[in-house]
Formats: C-alpha cells, structure tokens, sequence
C-alpha cells in the first residue's frame, strides 16, 4: 500500500510537467504567428486614401500609401543606394468588341536619397529638391499625391465608362547594376502595391 501511494506521487509532477510543458509551447507558436501577421501587416503597403475625380478638366487622382522600409533597404539607403519609388496610372475605356482602349498613361518617379554629410534625406521629383530631417519626413513626400492630373478632358468619352489601373512600387531596375544582382530574389525589396477603380 505505501510502494502504490509513492508511485502516484512520484508520476503526479511528470505529468503536470508535460502539462506545462505543452501549454508553454502552445503559447510560443501563437506568439510567433501573430509576430508574424504583425511583421507581414507593416511590411505591407496599404491605401489610407484613393480617390479618382472627374470633371469638366479631366481625370485627377488623390492617393496616399502607409508603408515602412525593410530593415535591409533601410540599411542600404543610409549606406548610400538611392531609392525610387514608381507610380503609374493607366487610364482605359470599356470596348465591347475589342479589347479596352487605353486613352492614357502617366506615371511619377521620387528619387530618395541619404546624405551623410549633412544627415538628411532628399527627395527628388521632377528636377526639384527638397530635403528632410528624417526619414519619415522623406517617405511621408513619396507616399501621397494630391490632384495628380492624369486624363485630359478631351480623352473621356461621353457615355463610356472608364476605369483607372494604378500601381506603385519600389523600383529596383532604377538601382545600379551591382545593387540588382546582391538584392534577386529577396523578398524584402519587393515593395508593390496595385488598384483597380472605375470612374464616371
């Protein structure tokens, strides 16, 4: 009777170890696939504005993304690589017996770059300068765009409907030759995000 009473208690704690044991490992593999959602979310980029509007002056386009950089392409940019962020609008009209007529297409590039000597960050759009304290700053120039005109209002066609294919992306053809072959194939240089709108 006492060797049965010391077996219980001697099997008790294993099994309140494997308990533990299987409970603590539960919550390891939730906390890493919810890092992981979080890390994959902010990575991400994502619309916090896209507007298209039409009136007697043509087609204009409001956006605005909310992204962060990689810890990798971060690090590039304070080492020197520029970055250049690519938007593009393509504008078409519905064709019933052919394909859809493209009666548009416009596109924006910003040159972003590290200066060491003075630590700030300068965006280049269209031939002009303009320089950040920070990088946030820099991005926050990069990732919004208001009134951006790109239709005329000769090329809408009363009574047809129309419709917008807009992308913007992180382009890395733009970086030097080197750049391009260290960075194929690495998941955190590929920035890109894509929208289909319609329009009257």
């Amino acid at each position: 009777m006492h060797r049965i009473e010391t077996d219980r208690r001697s099997h008790r704690p294993r099994a309140k170890r494997a308990g533990w044991g299987g409970w603590l490992l539960a919550c390891l593999v939730l906390w890493a696939l919810a890092l992981a959602a979080h890390t994959a979310r902010a990575d991400s980029p994502d619309f916090t504005e896209f507007e298209i509007v039409h009136n007697e002056e043509g087609v204009q386009l409001n956006f605005a993304l909310r992204f962060d950089l990689p810890r990798g392409v971060e690090d590039a940019l304070v080492k020197g690589v520029p970055l250049y962020f690519v938007a593009e609008a393509d504008v078409f009209r519905d064709r019933w017996y052919w394909r859809d007529k493209r009666v548009n297409k416009v596109s924006r590039v910003w040159r972003v770059a590290y200066q060491p000597l003075t630590r700030k960050y300068r965006v280049t759009f269209g031939g002009l300068n303009q320089n950040f304290d920070s990088l946030s700053d820099a991005l926050n120039a990069v990732r919004r765009v208001g009134g951006w005109k790109i239709a005329d209002a000769g090329q809408i066609e009363e009574g047809a409907r129309h419709y917008v294919e807009f992308s913007y992306r992180l382009d890395t053809t733009l970086l030097p030759r080197p750049m391009q072959i260290g960075i194929g194939g690495q998941p955190e240089w590929t920035l890109l995000v894509e929208k289909f709108q319609r329009f009257n």
